[in-house]
């Protein structure tokens, strides 16, 4: 039943009463076909003069007018996948004060949506926007589903070494780039313990051939990304000494989406700790994610993924 209506059905729209005209010009239009000029000329003329008139007076109220030229559609905006780290029971690690890393990764990826939706050029979306757990491979099935452009996980880990500090971005590799980064990757790839036995990640002899799977052209975006964090961090975020490194991390294993991890500071330093508690250096960490992105996507040879 159709609301408002009192027999609960829409009453039919009266017929239309034929024209008079149009059925004798389109009769017309279609001997132009058949006939040659002359002949069609002779058919014309035998048309009365009231009906000639009655076509010029249509045709002064309804000129007809040249089709419009339709342009190529313009093409979607690119989907920024966001992945705050941790969640739920999976805390991450926690800070000298107690902070809880996960806390902190969600309170910059929001942020950061908040800031690249502002800007009108991006779709974005997150793997969660609340505090549950989301098992690793999950995270990029989420990506997958979405037909992501891009995949960025963010963190705040935690090193022994409490007096390390700065911010840093990675890639996939089968090897770690250095020892820290391959204890981070451990970390980080045992977040799935959380979810139970049976879920986990994938053994290191797997995961090497997944990242062996992993496209030339996935690879050198996802390098061309970490490069644009690390120059747009460099004026106003504090970066590690070498702060593009790379591991086996199973978030990072996109063999179509290029996907960066991004450890904004550490949790177990305690200036990291307190800046990453406030929300204006989180304005800040997010304004320069933004400008990294911008000049991603401005590269021409980003935008087959900008259109995925």
């Amino acid at each position: 039943m159709i609301p408002g209506w009192p027999d609960g059905k829409k009453a039919a729209p009266p017929a239309r009463r034929p024209d008079p005209v149009l059925p004798r010009r389109a009769v017309v239009a279609g001997l132009g076909v058949l006939l040659p000029g002359q002949a069609l000329a002779g058919v014309v003329s035998h048309v009365p003069a009231h009906v000639h008139a009655a076509a010029a007076a249509r045709h002064a109220t309804h000129p007809l007018h040249a089709p419009a030229i339709v342009g190529r559609a313009a093409a979607p905006k690119p989907l920024v996948m966001l992945d705050p780290g941790h969640g739920g029971k999976d805390p991450g690690a926690i800070g000298i004060s107690g902070t809880y890393e996960k806390h902190v990764a969600e309170a910059a990826a929001s942020e950061l949506q908040r800031q690249l939706e502002a800007s009108g050029r991006y779709r974005v979306a997150m793997t969660r926007a609340d505090d549950r757990f989301i098992p690793l491979e999950g995270r990029v099935d989420i990506a997958h589903s979405h037909k992501a452009s891009l995949f960025i996980s963010m963190h705040a880990d935690a090193l022994t070494n409490r007096a390390v500090r700065g911010a840093s971005v990675y890639t996939l590799s089968s090897k770690a780039s250095d020892r820290q980064t391959a204890m981070l990757a451990r970390t980080e790839n045992s977040a799935d313990r959380y979810g139970g036995p049976q879920v986990h990640a994938d053994s290191p002899e797997v995961q090497e051939i997944l990242a062996s799977l992993v496209t030339e052209e996935t690879r050198h975006g996802a390098a061309h990304m970490a490069s644009s964090i690390v120059t747009a961090f460099r004026p106003r975020v504090g970066l590690l000494q070498h702060p593009s490194r790379h591991a086996s991390f199973v978030v990072l294993k996109s063999a179509d989406i290029p996907s960066v991890l991004v450890e904004m500071g550490f949790m177990s330093n305690h200036m990291d700790e307190a800046a990453l508690r406030q929300a204006a250096h989180r304005m800040v960490v997010a304004g320069a994610m933004v400008q990294a992105i911008d000049r991603y996507f401005a590269t021409d040879s980003m935008v087959t993924h900008a259109t995925g």
